[in-house]
């Protein structure tokens, strides 16, 4: 790789830790007034707005189509689930170990490729496994008590965001990534309002403090994963995961100076774990010349 490529991805995942940063802070502070499924309800309706009007610019509205409607309703509940328990993890515990936990994402990719995907449990994948879920326990310290419904929320999350990763794999074998997002908005709009109503029996209407917090977590969602893709487009992820890695202590300190929480050295370190489980993976793959399989949260 020259230097030109690689400021070219730190440029663009600076765009990415900026957007996912955001998307975190404002989810926090919608929830004052939302519940997780205005909120997946109203990100989605921004959404379906942000890439109508992105494929009418470029006359491309024929790329979106209805085809493989079942793996879309796989790969939509998924994220549905994850994305709603990331949210709601966010106001339960610190945002550093929401991130970290995050971070555990290509950890069970690994896992549910082999039934999926098909794909291989290398000796580097299920090395990646085992030291992932030693950082998990890093993380969570349960010898201090047992996990809390936040850190619980915030693997489960990483989990529907796997699954989400696996089944756009598959849908990207035909499907345009613009269709991929045109249903993604258009789906998780439904469940949400349908879910907000179960819950609740009406779907708030954010009001004008709300609602900035609301544009910044549709505009910063689609964001967040352009930048990331971008930079995957320009540099090999052995180079940009590192960069990605970068959100932790960016967040940390957003918490720290936000909303005055304490920098826990076990966070630290267990996601520095999760961390080099991830990169020994890349690296082993990136060398042998395999398939990997990548992850988008949130």
């Amino acid at each position: 790789m020259t230097p030109a490529q690689v400021a070219r991805a730190a440029l663009w995942m600076t765009g990415s830790i900026a957007s996912f940063c955001a998307m975190a802070v404002a989810g926090r502070e919608v929830q004052i007034q939302l519940n997780t499924f205005e909120l997946m309800t109203w990100r989605s309706l921004i959404g379906i707005l942000i890439v109508r009007t992105v494929a009418t610019s470029r006359g491309r509205l024929g790329e979106i189509r209805a085809r493989r409607p079942a793996e879309h309703l796989a790969r939509n509940v998924a994220h549905f689930t994850g994305q709603n328990l990331w949210f709601w993890a966010l106001t339960l515990i610190p945002l550093a170990q929401v991130f970290a936990l995050e971070f555990t994402g290509p950890v069970w990719v690994a896992l549910i490729a082999p039934l999926l995907l098909r794909e291989p449990l290398t000796r580097s994948r299920a090395t990646a496994v085992i030291f992932g879920f030693l950082g998990i326990l890093i993380v969570a310290h349960p010898f201090g008590g047992p996990p809390s419904p936040g850190l619980l929320a915030a693997a489960a999350a990483a989990v529907g965001f796997a699954f989400t990763a696996i089944f756009t794999k598959r849908l990207t074998r035909t499907e345009p990534v613009l269709s991929i997002l045109f249903w993604m908005t258009v789906l998780q709009a439904g469940f949400g309002a349908l879910c907000a109503f179960a819950w609740a029996g009406h779907l708030t209407i954010p009001d004008a403090a709300t609602a900035p917090g609301l544009l910044v977590i549709g505009c910063a969602g689609l964001a967040a994963h352009y930048c990331l893709t971008s930079a995957l487009s320009v540099a090999p992820a052995s180079v940009v995961m590192p960069i990605d890695f970068t959100r932790l202590p960016i967040i940390a300190v957003v918490g720290m100076v936000f909303y005055h929480e304490l920098l826990d050295p076990w966070v630290f370190l267990g996601a520095a774990v999760i961390f080099m489980a991830n990169f020994y993976n890349i690296r082993v793959e990136t060398r042998a010349g395999a398939p990997r399989s990548r992850v988008n949260s949130s």
